[in-house]
């Protein structure tokens, strides 16, 4: 969803805001900074940007308001005590197809509810590919990854071939590693001797953005 240059400037507003105070400013705040006449078209401006995926609000609950994106990618906040919270990078995009290389510079910083991912993850990548369409993750998901380089027969794990990462159902036995797609228009990958092949993480969830 395209942002008009207001709207770009408020949600700039509400990131130094809540870093200089530790919570929203109100609407009638918004409205004073920006010159509006009243507060109604500070709240279609809100409404725009949590359409987007950029900000969530509690109806009924006073300067509730919670930046899901920040503003210029990478930079931190201060953000106030919650331990439901997590600020993740998010790392660059893992295939869900055939591997492709990963890009690990960081795009943006995600505020997330902790509640939505189980273990609690590292960092997020972007998914390109429908390989793991069956297991419910699709192209453009945000997935959670829980940093490890151990996992179990049958879990979706984040592996490293010769380089390239992907996400996959991780099979083992008789002496074979197999990456598994969950969409049969996918063949499975097997690790072959002598490649160079890690686990980097699990698969603890996602977030489908403007979904």
């Amino acid at each position: 969803m395209s942002l008009t240059d207001t709207q770009r400037a408020i949600h700039a507003f509400l990131a130094e805001r809540i870093e200089a105070d530790g919570f929203a400013p109100s609407q009638a705040e918004i409205a004073r900074a920006f010159g509006f006449k009243g507060v109604r078209a500070a709240q279609y401006h809100l409404e725009a940007l949590e359409a987007a995926g950029i900000v969530e609000r509690s109806p009924g609950r006073a300067r509730s308001l919670r930046l899901l994106q920040l503003p210029g990618g990478p930079r931190q906040l201060d953000l106030p005590a919650n331990d439901d919270a997590l600020q993740l990078p998010v790392l660059g995009q893992v295939a869900a197809g055939v591997p492709i290389g990963a890009d690990i510079g960081s795009e943006q910083m995600v505020l997330m509810d902790r509640a939505l991912f189980s273990p609690t993850p590292d960092y997020l990548l972007k998914v390109k590919g429908d390989s793991m369409r069956d297991e419910g993750i699709f192209d453009g998901d945000l997935i959670g990854v829980h940093r490890t380089n151990e996992a179990r027969n049958g879990q979706v794990v984040i592996a490293r071939i010769d380089d390239e990462i992907t996400v996959k159902l991780l099979r083992m036995g008789q002496g074979r590693i197999r990456l598994l797609p969950r969409n049969p228009d996918y063949a499975p990958i097997e690790v072959k001797p002598g490649q160079d092949f890690a686990i980097e993480g699990l698969y603890c969830g996602l977030v489908r953005p403007n979904a």
